[in-house]
């Protein structure tokens, strides 16, 4: 495989990067949602919000990277219905790379619970204080991430078919080694 097939180290760095956070970020969430109110789950989901806000960070950053550095190009073989599956799958990621993070970080405000960054400094509120607010801003990250996850395991799925089933070593364009 040439190297003009294969994504840009910084692009593979931002892909296994938010792959871990990403995953690590929604177990994590489902861990912590049932937990009694005590010290320790406000902390856990200070940590989450941490998380929430570098993936908020990273994608942006992956973003920018993307729009100056074009994928390598498909193979010639791809039937038109998976490029055009790939276009808008990955399209609907980035898009959840933000609006997912977005929604925590406005029902944390809604909730009247501010984020605090590390610790280090408090980010803006993005809504007002508001109970009922806060409650379908709940849901919404809830839907976001749970959107989030069955489209990150179809894009395992399908790389992974790639892989495995036709074997034209698309997987080799985003292996970091």
């Amino acid at each position: 495989m040439n190297t003009s097939s294969r994504y840009t180290r910084p692009a593979i760095a931002f892909h296994w990067l938010l792959a871990f956070l990403i995953t690590g970020s929604f177990v994590f969430g489902l861990y912590m949602v049932d937990l009694p109110f005590s010290p320790a789950r406000l902390k856990q989901y200070n940590w989450h919000k941490w998380a929430g806000i570098t993936i908020l960070t990273l994608s942006a950053l992956r973003l920018l990277w993307r729009l100056g550095h074009r994928p390598p190009a498909l193979a010639s073989t791809t039937p038109v219905w998976q490029a055009r599956a790939s276009q808008a799958s990955h399209a609907l990621l980035y898009a959840l790379f933000f609006a997912a993070p977005l929604a925590g970080w406005a029902y944390s405000s809604a909730a009247g619970f501010p984020v605090v960054y590390f610790g280090l400094f408090q980010l803006p509120d993005l809504v007002s204080r508001s109970p009922e607010l806060a409650e379908t801003l709940k849901l919404t990250h809830r839907i976001l991430t749970y959107s989030l996850a069955a489209l990150v395991v179809l894009h395992v799925a399908a790389a992974l078919k790639h892989q495995w089933i036709d074997r034209d070593r698309l997987l080799a364009r985003m292996n970091p080694f």
